[in-house]
């Protein structure tokens, strides 16, 4: 479990393709505090560590997570948003995220309001009914808040702070992010009896629901 709150913004560093990718990750953690078998949010991605050097860690992505994800389009290079996984007691800054991503949402807008940004992001419509204004949502592993909802799209603010300490310093218009819908939406979904859309065929070149 996560909280959507960033603690390094890591590099990829090399990638191994295949149907279970091997992926290395450049790092400012402390590399020799970490736990083989440890889980680390990789842009939202909740992926296990199986080897750790100085400065990088390397994890491992299935067909399955590579179909559902951004990362079958990460290159060398890639900024990929971290976070180590939340421990009993410490302070839950943004909301409960699982590293389970629901879709992939693409940035439609991205332009100047007062000393922040303002993003707008266009989604699949079956994930749309999850998402709520006030509401949270995790877009590449970091937590903000929706500020509102417009057709098939939804708008957040990213203030100075957050804009320097993940990637979306570098996010442009056209870039897919991993979206996570709330906990709470899913739990409530499930009462309701109301099945959570999987994105398995949200890919980064077909996305159902997404205009090109």
């Amino acid at each position: 479990m996560f909280t959507g709150i960033i603690a390094d913004v890591g590099r990829v560093q090399h990638i191994r393709p295949g149907p279970l990718a091997e992926l290395t990750i450049a790092t400012h953690f402390d590399t020799a505090a970490i736990a083989i078998g440890a889980s680390i949010a990789c842009s939202g991605v909740c992926l296990t560590v199986i080897a750790v050097e100085d400065g990088a860690f390397r994890v491992q992505a299935s067909a399955e997570t590579l179909t559902r994800t951004t990362i079958s389009s990460w290159t060398e290079g890639t900024p990929v948003n971290l976070e180590q996984s939340l421990r009993l007691g410490d302070e839950l800054g943004g909301h409960l995220v699982s590293g389970h991503v629901d879709g992939l949402a693409r940035i439609v807008e991205r332009r100047p309001e007062a000393e922040s940004v303002r993003f707008s992001f266009e989604v699949p419509a079956e994930l749309l009914p999850f998402i709520a204004s006030k509401g949270s949502v995790a877009l590449d592993g970091v937590s903000l808040t929706v500020n509102e909802i417009a057709g098939n799209s939804f708008g957040v603010n990213v203030i100075p702070h957050t804009l320097a300490c993940t990637n979306f310093k570098e996010a442009r218009p056209g870039q897919l992010m991993n979206l996570e819908i709330d906990t709470i939406a899913r739990y409530v979904a499930r009462l309701l009896g109301v099945s959570v859309p999987g994105a398995a065929t949200a890919t980064p070149d077909t996305i159902s629901g997404l205009t090109p």
